[in-house]
C-alpha cells in the first residue's frame, strides 16, 4: 500500500467512526422517550453503567495481581469517602506503585 492511500484509508476510518458515533448518540436521543419509565427494564438500564464499569476495571486489577486489588480498593474507598474522582485516582495510582515496589 502506498502511503497515499493509507493515509486516504486512515482520514475515512476516523470518519465512518464519527458518523457512527454520532448516529449512535442521535438514535439514544431519538429512543430515549419511547423507553419505560419504570419496571424491570428501567432497573436493568439504571445499573448498566455500573456494570459496564465493573467489566472495564476488574480484568486490569485481577491481571495486575495485589498491587492492582490494593489499589483499585484504596481508589473505591477514598472516592467513597471523599467523593473526589481525582483525588481517589492518585491515591490508587500510588498506592499500586508502592504496592509493585514492595512486590
Amino acid at each position: 500500500m502506498t502511503d497515499n492511500s493509507l493515509q486516504l484509508s486512515v482520514y475515512i476510518t476516523i470518519a465512518m467512526a464519527a458518523c457512527v458515533t454520532w448516529f449512535l448518540r442521535f438514535g439514544g436521543l431519538m429512543l430515549a422517550d419511547k423507553l419505560p419509565k419504570s419496571g424491570p427494564f428501567k432497573r436493568f438500564m439504571d445499573a448498566l453503567p455500573g456494570s459496564i464499569l465493573l467489566s472495564l476495571i476488574v480484568p486490569g486489577m485481577v491481571s495486575s495481581g495485589i498491587s492492582g486489588c490494593a489499589g483499585a480498593f484504596c481508589t473505591a474507598l477514598c472516592a467513597y469517602k471523599t467523593k473526589n474522582a481525582f483525588v481517589s485516582m492518585l491515591l490508587g495510582v500510588i498506592v499500586a506503585a508502592v504496592f509493585r515496589r514492595i512486590y
